[in-house]
């Protein structure tokens, strides 16, 4: 079994690797995460995984390395993580009553292999009134979660319903990254 490097600090990532069965180690680097004005939210969100997955590269040659992003997407317009209470509240406002798309860019380096994709998923929110919205803001589970909601947690209550991988939409397309360790772990060293 060949060394992992998950190239994130996001705890929910880390919960879906170990849950996959994979023993790993975490590095996070600094990485810019600016959005290329002239690139669609599919393509940025790719080449963000493959940024992240690609930092030190050199330092990690030989282990399985993983960079992820998620972004929340509503007619073209990318959702990032609320600053403050009244930004979720314009966010969760924005997805109310509307099907949006959350999109992983996944990035997995081994030694000269790349592979790089985007997972999307379709979320679809209830008519949310604003006494749910503020409620839901009064948990602070919003806060460092794209689009301002947490689908695992009390933010299931917000959704109607989902269509493809509930944990590209939690932060790690896992049945695309499995299918990847897969094929990599079947390589001769």
């Amino acid at each position: 079994m060949k060394s992992i490097i998950l190239k994130s600090q996001s705890p929910r990532r880390k919960e879906l690797l170990s849950k996959m069965g994979y023993e790993f180690t975490v590095k996070v680097y600094d990485c810019d995460e600016t959005m290329d004005k002239n690139k669609t939210p599919f393509e940025n969100v790719k080449n963000l995984g493959l940024k992240k997955a690609s930092i030190n590269k050199e330092e990690d040659y030989g282990a399985i390395l993983i960079g992820c992003d998620t972004i929340v997407v509503l007619d073209g317009k990318i959702y990032g993580k609320p600053k403050n209470e009244l930004d979720a509240y314009h966010m969760l406002k924005a997805l109310s009553g509307k099907k949006h798309e959350v999109m992983s860019g996944l990035a997995v380096i081994y030694k000269d292999y790349v592979y790089n994709l985007t997972e999307v998923s379709e979320v679809y929110f209830k008519d949310l009134s604003d006494k749910e919205i503020y409620d839901y803001i009064a948990t602070k589970e919003c806060f460092g979660k794209a689009g301002a909601y947490a689908i695992q947690g009390l933010g299931r209550n917000l959704i109607d319903h989902y269509e493809g991988s509930l944990n590209n939409i939690i932060g790690l397309p896992t049945e695309q990254l499995e299918k990847i360790i897969g094929e990599i772990n079947g390589m001769e060293d």
